[in-house]
C-alpha cells in the first residue's frame, strides 16, 4: 500500500536524517536566508500590501519585495436594485495596467516580480520587488466558457498571484463570510474552482486562499500540485471569528508546502482592549505550534506606511475603529461568526508604522527566536514558496 507523504513530513524527515544540509543549493528546501554580501539583515517580505502614493516609502519600509495587490472594484446594480463591488474584469485590467506603467516608470525603485529571482535582483540593487496580486477571481469570471484564458492575459501582464475570492463566495471558492441568515456557511470549492487551480498549477502562479471559506482552502490545498498560502489572515483559535482561520487550515496550507501570513488588523488579533506587539507574536507563535516555522510570515493589508487614517488620528483607536462599526454591525445582524463582540481598534500602535519589519524582527529578537527562525519569518519562508511556485 503506497503510503503518502506531505512536503513537511519530507523536510522533517531529511532534518532528522540530516539530509538537508546534502541537498544541492538550488534545491526548494535548501537555506533562503541568504542575502547581498556583507549585509546581515535578513530579507524583507511582506504578504500584502500596495503601490505607495510617495514611492520614498519603498526605501524607508525596507521591503526587498511584497506581494502588491493591485486590483479595483467595480460597483454592480443587482436585480433587486442593490449594489455589488467586485474586482471585475474590466476593472482589474485598467488597474494592472496602471501599474504596470507605474512600476516601469520608476526602474530606479521598482521591479516587476515574475520570478522568484526578481528578489535577490532588487536586493542587489536597491530597488523593492512587487509581484501583483489581486484579490477575487472575479476577474475572470466572465470567461467561464473559454478556458479561462483571461487568466493567461493578466499572467502576460505581470499577475502572478490570485486571490480565489474576497469575503463572499463566487463561481470558484465559498466565502468567509458567506452566511445564511442563521449560521455560517462552509461552501466547498467549486467544479470551476477545480479547473482555476489547475489553471493556475499550470502557469505556475500562487494560489491565494485569504478570505475563503475553510472548506474552501481545504480543497484547495487538497487539489493543488504546488504550495498554496493564505497571504493575509488571523488565527482562530486567538479570536473565534469567521475571518480568522481554524487550525486545520493552517496545517492543511503548511502541508503543501505553503504559508500563513499574520496581517495588521486588530480586530481579528485580538479581543482585549489595547493591541500591543506581544498580540501579534502570539499569532506567529500559534502558526509556528501548528503549521511549523516554515509556515509562518509577516502581511501588512494596509498600506506600506501603516494605516493612514490612523495615522492622521495619532494611532487613536477608539476614534479610528468608528470606521468599521456600521459595516461589522450588518455582519452582526446577519448572524456571522465572531460580529458579536464589539471591535475596539484596528492598529497596533507601535507597529502601524513605515519601520514595521524591522520593529517586528527586532520583537522576535527580544522574545527568543533564533536568527535562523527570524530570517524565515521575516521572509525566507516568502522567497522559498515564491522560487518553487513561480520559480
Amino acid at each position: 500500500m503506497a503510503i503518502q507523504v506531505t512536503r513537511r513530513q519530507l523536510i522533517k524527515a531529511l532534518a532528522a536524517a540530516g539530509m538537508l544540509s546534502q541537498l544541492p543549493t538550488a534545491n526548494v528546501f535548501a537555506n533562503t536566508n541568504a542575502v547581498g554580501k556583507g549585509n546581515t539583515k535578513p530579507l524583507y517580505i511582506d504578504g500584502l500590501s500596495f503601490l505607495p502614493e510617495d514611492l520614498a516609502d519603498l526605501k524607508a519600509s525596507k521591503l526587498d519585495a511584497y506581494l502588491c495587490d493591485i486590483s479595483a472594484i467595480e460597483a454592480i446594480e443587482q436585480a433587486d436594485g442593490t449594489t455589488n463591488y467586485k474586482r471585475t474584469y474590466n476593472a482589474c485590467v485598467k488597474s494592472i495596467g496602471e501599474a504596470l506603467t507605474r512600476v516601469n516608470a520608476n526602474p530606479d525603485k521598482l521591479l516587476l516580480g515574475r520570478n522568484a529571482k526578481d528578489i535577490q535582483t532588487a536586493h542587489d540593487s536597491g530597488r523593492t520587488a512587487v509581484f501583483f496580486q489581486i484579490q477575487g477571481a472575479d476577474c475572470v469570471e466572465q470567461s467561464i466558457n473559454q478556458d479561462l484564458n483571461q487568466m493567461d492575459e493578466f499572467y502576460e501582464r505581470g499577475l502572478r498571484v490570485l486571490q480565489l475570492t474576497h469575503h463572499y463566495g463566487n463561481l470558484f471558492s465559498g466565502g468567509a463570510l458567506d452566511n445564511d441568515g442563521k449560521q455560517g456557511l462552509n461552501l466547498p470549492l467549486t467544479k470551476v474552482g477545480h479547473q482555476l487551480l489547475h489553471k493556475l498549477n499550470s502557469k505556475r502562479m500562487l494560489i491565494d486562499v485569504s478570505h475563503s471559506s475553510p472548506q474552501s482552502a481545504l480543497d484547495s490545498a487538497k487539489a493543488s500540485r504546488a504550495p498554496i498560502v493564505q497571504s493575509h489572515g488571523a488565527v482562530r483559535a486567538i479570536v473565534n471569528h469567521a475571518r480568522c482561520s481554524p487550525d486545520e487550515v493552517i496545517r492543511a496550507i503548511a502541508d503543501t508546502g505553503g504559508l500563513f501570513g499574520v496581517f495588521m488588523m486588530t480586530f481579528w488579533l485580538t479581543t482585549e482592549h489595547a493591541p500591543t506587539t506581544d498580540h501579534y507574536l502570539a499569532q506567529l507563535k500559534h502558526v509556528a505550534n501548528v503549521g511549523g516555522i516554515d509556515a509562518v510570515a509577516i502581511a501588512n493589508d494596509y498600506p506600506l506606511g501603516g494605516h493612514e487614517k490612523l495615522l492622521e488620528l495619532n494611532n487613536d483607536n477608539a476614534e479610528g475603529v468608528k470606521q468599521y462599526v456600521e459595516w461589522w454591525h450588518s455582519l452582526r445582524a446577519r448572524g456571522v461568526l465572531g460580529f458579536d463582540h464589539e471591535p475596539q481598534h484596528v492598529v497596533i500602535p507601535a507597529l502601524n508604522h513605515i519601520e514595521r519589519m524591522e520593529r517586528i524582527d527586532s520583537a522576535l529578537s527580544r522574545a527568543g527566536f533564533s536568527s535562523g527562525d527570524r530570517a524565515k519569518i521575516m521572509g525566507g519562508n516568502w522567497q522559498r514558496v515564491l522560487t518553487e511556485v513561480l520559480g
